[in-house]
């Protein structure tokens, strides 16, 4: 089979797609035909060494996907040859096969192409736990979206509308606004390559703020960190929950403590990875949720663009530089 190989932790131009032996198949496995794999912001950090953890090297990255089953371990009950599946994985997803046990693999309606299972499972996973178990998303919340056109943005911009809750999409460019616009935010504030200085953090804040009809946010969303995350937080409304999702814009933030006082706030970190080992039987729930919600049409997940497999470092790069809007979606 052919797989897109990381040999050691670097720039993405050193990921290598080549010919390597098939995955030896283990009694509790599944080994599927990788028919799709989303492309997720991590994949830009994890081949450089600068995720939360680091597989053993070589290996591929991609955390999800969906093909067919090609045959499974002798202790398999849930899957049988040709089911079409969709799976969830620490790494491998890049590649023509992969091994991987059957509790990290799940059935695909028909009616789902390969291309939309495998898109939509890490970010709406991601921001179903932030929004509504980190964040005890309501009906009568506001929430603030920042990075709003992103894999992950969009997601909660999808569920934070599906709820009923009032979304404000922050977003850098006006084609991103117009994405924004057309998945239900009520408001969008586009902030460019955003704020430089005191002044401007000052009047980014401020406009931030001035979407509020509550004069401050009960939820703010944040995957970019960086120069955005403090005049964000400084919009945040009284007991607002500021969730803590990840960091593309670069730079990790440093915000002044003494904000969390001020605004009865609090700071909320949200590690989806760490959460669906730790409470199985919630992200089971969760899953379901997502599923009925896609299925009856209230969420509906974007696909920018279809990329073939062996142009993948491409289309990492370009994740890394912010320049995909929803998902990009690998093929085989």
């Amino acid at each position: 089979m052919k797989i897109l190989h990381c040999k050691e932790y670097g720039p993405v131009d050193n990921l290598v797609w080549e010919e390597i032996d098939s995955p030896a198949l283990q009694d509790n496995e599944v080994l599927i035909d990788i028919k799709a794999a989303a492309l997720n912001f991590p994949d830009f950090l994890i081949v450089q060494g600068l995720y939360q953890f680091k597989p053993d090297l070589p290996f591929a990255p991609g955390n999800e996907g969906a093909g067919i089953v090609r045959k499974t371990g002798k202790n398999v009950t849930r899957f049988k040859e040709g089911d079409r599946v969709y799976f969830m994985a620490t790494h491998g997803a890049f590649a023509e096969q992969i091994c991987i046990n059957e509790l990290g693999v799940f059935p695909i309606p028909d009616e789902i192409s390969f291309q939309l299972a495998a898109s939509y499972q890490m970010a709406y996973g991601t921001s179903y736990h932030a929004l509504i178990q980190r964040g005890k998303l309501s009906e009568n919340d506001e929430v603030l979206i920042l990075g709003a056109s992103g894999g992950v943005g969009l997601a909660a911009v999808d569920i934070a509308k599906a709820k009923g809750a009032r979304v404000i999409a922050g977003v850098s460019t006006d084609e991103k606004a117009k994405i924004c616009q057309d998945y239900g935010a009520d408001e969008v504030i586009v902030y460019g390559t955003g704020p430089k200085d005191k002044e401007e953090a000052r009047a980014f804040s401020t406009e931030l703020k001035s979407k509020s009809i509550k004069n401050g946010y009960d939820i703010i969303y944040d995957p970019i960190g960086d120069c955005y995350a403090e005049p964000a937080f400084r919009a945040i409304g009284w007991k607002g929950k500021y969730l803590v999702v990840g960091f593309a814009a670069g730079q990790i933030p440093k915000l002044p403590i003494n904000l969390t006082l001020l605004k009865g706030a609090a700071v909320v970190g949200v590690f989806w990875g760490a959460f669906t080992g730790r409470e199985f039987e919630v992200n089971q729930k969760n899953i379901t949720d997502i599923n009925e919600m896609l299925a009856t049409g209230k969420i509906k997940p974007l696909i920018s663009k279809e990329v073939p497999m062996e142009n993948a470092v491409e289309a990492i790069k370009l994740i890394g530089s912010r320049g995909v809007v929803g998902k990009v979606v690998l093929v085989n």
